[in-house]
């Protein structure tokens, strides 16, 4: 028996609306105090902070609480954080997690809790590859991305013979693996690595090994203080003199730039998704961020904390839910368009896709103002700026 429409209609209204999330709470687990306090610390608290009030503004009744905590770059002091703040504290997503141990650590607890890693600031292609899980999100850059950027830079403009530095843990490994690849896919060669622990002082040894390699190349594998001791050092020794050798900085952030200055830095290939001086709308949010920070600039991490806590805030909206699978699902459904990245597409991997781009460091007299640093060079577009969707081994894409 057909009900007439009147009465149908009064049972559908008489249904219960779906759920409605009133409140949630964003930790961001980052490095406050260690070697890449710079790129991300304080500076991705605020970007949460700011992703927060604008989230909050567009849905006056839900109400975000942004905490945050020192992960100290030790995967069992992150993971204690992270499992503390999910089981007892309420916390449904942990964003920023640079360090890509401690990152590959709570991507497995977020996993296991069914809450949401937006593993912004974790660089590891491993996040998309073995480890990748239905409640994941890795946002910025990956090192499959940055190696293949900055390879068909260098080896372009002759740069054919490559030696490494790389940092001894998961960033540095995956760094290395990535870049020695795309080097050899552009042409050119490999001839070695010499590993270092994380924030070593004395680069002077592991210089010494790259120059007696012969490469053309010295590429750095590794961040933070690390490369901005390798840099310094390499110009102290005069190795960078005449431009035989030449400094490929494989993962080199703006408050990396800025820390050694454009004297030092002049000239230096590096990649990325995000720079403060793009466009109208980099320019607008580093603006409303600097306010907050002293008048510093927005390394490409704080840029991604922002994007990924107010995208994942607004499919938490939609769905109703906080289950990690339901929102990331949601955040994969259709393209973001972000001010800060561009157009963005998740995949089922997890990998945030958007172009990526190749800049040059200027010299100090083509800088016009304040952190006025970056000639743009190239834009990979995001089709070729990622590793292909079916070679990451990730057992959640069909096969």
């Amino acid at each position: 028996m057909r009900l007439p429409a009147c009465l149908l209609a009064a049972l559908l209204f008489a249904l219960p609306a779906a759920a409605q999330v009133a409140a949630v709470k964003v930790g961001v687990l980052t490095d406050m105090s260690g070697p890449f306090a710079d790129q991300v610390g304080q500076g991705s608290v605020t970007a949460a902070q700011l992703a927060a009030e604008d989230f909050m503004r567009e849905n006056p009744a839900m109400r975000v609480e942004i905490v945050h905590a020192d992960h100290q770059n030790k995967p069992d002091v992150g993971s204690a954080i992270a499992r503390r703040w999910v089981d007892t504290e309420g916390v449904q997503a942990i964003v920023d997690l640079p360090n890509s141990g401690v990152g590959l650590a709570v991507i497995e607890i977020m996993k296991e809790r069914h809450r949401t890693a937006l593993a912004s600031s974790t660089a590891s292609s491993a996040v998309t590859g073995r480890f990748c899980a239905p409640t994941t999100v890795q946002w910025v850059n990956d090192t499959w991305a940055q190696g293949n950027a900055v390879a068909r830079g260098v080896v372009q403009r002759g740069g054919e013979s490559w030696y490494y530095l790389t940092v001894d843990y998961a960033l540095g490994h995956a760094l290395e693996g990535d870049a020695q690849a795309a080097v050899t896919a552009a042409g050119g060669r490999n001839l070695g690595a010499a590993r270092h622990p994380l924030n070593t002082g004395d680069m002077s040894s592991l210089l010494l090994r790259a120059q007696s390699s012969g490469a053309r190349v010295i590429a750095l594998a590794n961040t933070g203080t690390d490369a901005i001791n390798a840099i310094k050092q390499a110009n102290e020794f005069g190795l960078l003199r005449g431009g035989r050798v030449q400094i490929a900085a494989l993962f080199l952030l703006l408050s990396d730039v800025h820390a050694l200055g454009l004297n030092t830095a002049q000239g230096l290939l590096l990649a990325s998704p995000f720079y403060w001086d793009l466009t109208d709308g980099t320019r607008e949010w580093s603006r409303r961020w600097a306010a907050r920070m002293g008048g510093r600039m927005p390394t490409m991490d704080h840029a991604g904390v922002y994007s990924a806590t107010i995208a994942w805030l607004r499919a938490v909206a939609r769905t109703g839910s906080i289950e990690g699978e339901a929102v990331v699902a949601e955040m994969r459904r259709a393209p973001i368009a972000d001010p800060l990245f561009g157009e963005v597409t998740i995949r089922p991997d997890g990998r945030a896709v958007h172009a990526m781009h190749v800049f040059k460091v200027k010299a100090p007299g083509e800088s016009r103002y304040a952190y006025d640093y970056y000639e743009h060079v190239a834009t990979i577009p995001p089709d070729q700026a990622f590793r292909p969707l079916d070679q990451g081994g990730c057992p959640l894409v069909a096969r």
